[in-house]
């Protein structure tokens, strides 16, 4: 695609204005117009359809998840999600993830401006990412076998003591860390809810920003028979918990002893995203070497492939996502280029390993390579 026409809907003048100008001014982007509300938006969208539109949530006449909901239905779209900064707008979006936006850019009550100006780069790589987005693959977790309902909910804690764990013995337990970017909220809601609450411990980075990872987490923790929760600096990693990573900070997996815990913690940029899938897999591959199980699902660029190289030659089981079942197939298929990943499977294959958590050796004999 030599370049990507996109449309903007927002009931801001403002935004309209400077999104505009900001994506004008990237190689490979044309803004071929913009909108107050989806109504207005109807009527010019018949002249040329956008490879990616940009879209407001709360907006006059018709909401934009109304409008999302119809366009996934009649003209599937990438959609990238411009939302306000709000506990409200958090719960909205997660919405509006559900319903089939391919991202999120977090845009501030006040600033608004200067944010949109320094943000360029980020809005243009989100707006490329979605243009690659396949759309028939958007709703093929949801057209896979439903998860079994959730068993009434135990705490990770009641897991590990109705396993029977001794963690200050027990050295071998596995370590399941995955990092996914564009398409990962829908491939990581079908992982999730097809896990008992026996799972290994799992440490996960999604792209997405700081303000609504905890209402994806908490959405996440009612659906799913395991905890899902944002990681918090010095949890314990333990069977029946996901922990997700706080979408401000890096999140780190370190060893103590026998235990495994997590540091949540700020810093640069790496692999142009804080939280990075690199620095997770990366400790990860120092801390549980080939006690870990590395997994990399669809997103966008290639964070997690380098990270995942370490965790290979550490001696840990490293999966990558199929072409098939990515929504974007871009840092998995990096992460293959490296010599980085022992197998690529579909996304219905991935409950599976996880819960199996198989060493590399192991994994390899079953499937029968030397």
């Amino acid at each position: 695609m030599s370049q990507v026409n996109v449309f903007i809907v927002d009931d801001s003048a403002v935004v309209r204005q400077v999104l505009t100008e900001q994506l004008n001014a990237i190689s490979g982007i044309q803004v071929i117009g913009s909108a107050r509300d989806p109504i207005f938006a109807q009527k010019m969208l018949e002249k040329q359809w956008p490879d990616v539109i940009v879209l407001d949530i709360e907006m006059p006449r018709m909401d934009g998840i109304t409008f999302l909901r119809q366009l996934m239905k009649e003209h599937p779209t990438p959609v990238i999600i411009c939302s306000t900064l709000t506990e409200r707008g958090a719960e909205v979006t997660m919405q509006a993830m559900n319903a089939g936006a391919v991202d999120i850019i977090a845009k501030p009550k006040v600033g608004l401006r200067q944010f949109l100006e320094e943000s360029r780069t980020l809005l243009g790589d989100a707006i490329k990412g979605a243009s690659h987005a396949r759309m028939d693959k958007m709703g093929s977790a949801r057209r896979f076998a439903p998860a079994a309902a959730p068993a009434p909910k135990l705490t990770a804690e009641a897991v590990v003591a109705e396993r029977g764990f001794k963690p200050l013995a027990e050295t071998t337990d596995r370590v399941v860390a995955i990092g996914t970017s564009t398409g990962g909220t829908q491939a990581l809601e079908y992982v999730l809810t097809r896990l008992p609450r026996t799972a290994p411990g799992i440490v996960v980075v999604q792209h997405m920003p700081g303000q609504f990872t905890a209402a994806f987490a908490a959405r996440l923790n009612g659906l799913c028979e395991i905890e899902v929760r944002e990681a918090r600096n010095g949890d314990r990693v333990i069977a029946g918990l996901a922990l997700i990573a706080p979408g401000t900070d890096h999140l780190l997996l370190r060893r103590s002893g026998a235990q495994y815990r997590v540091e949540v913690k700020n810093g640069p940029l790496v692999s142009r995203h804080r939280p990075s899938v690199d620095v997770l897999f990366r400790s990860t591959a120092q801390s549980a070497g080939p006690n870990a199980v590395g997994i990399i699902m669809t997103g966008m660029g290639d964070d997690g492939a380098r990270g995942m190289l370490e965790m290979h030659e550490a001696g840990a089981f490293t999966v990558a996502q199929d072409e098939l079942t990515c929504i974007v197939y871009g840092m998995p298929k990096e992460a293959v280029k490296l010599g980085a990943v022992d197998a690529v499977v579909g996304l219905p294959r991935i409950p599976e390993i996880i819960v199996q958590a198989p060493s590399r050796q192991g994994y390899l004999r079953s499937a029968g390579h030397s």
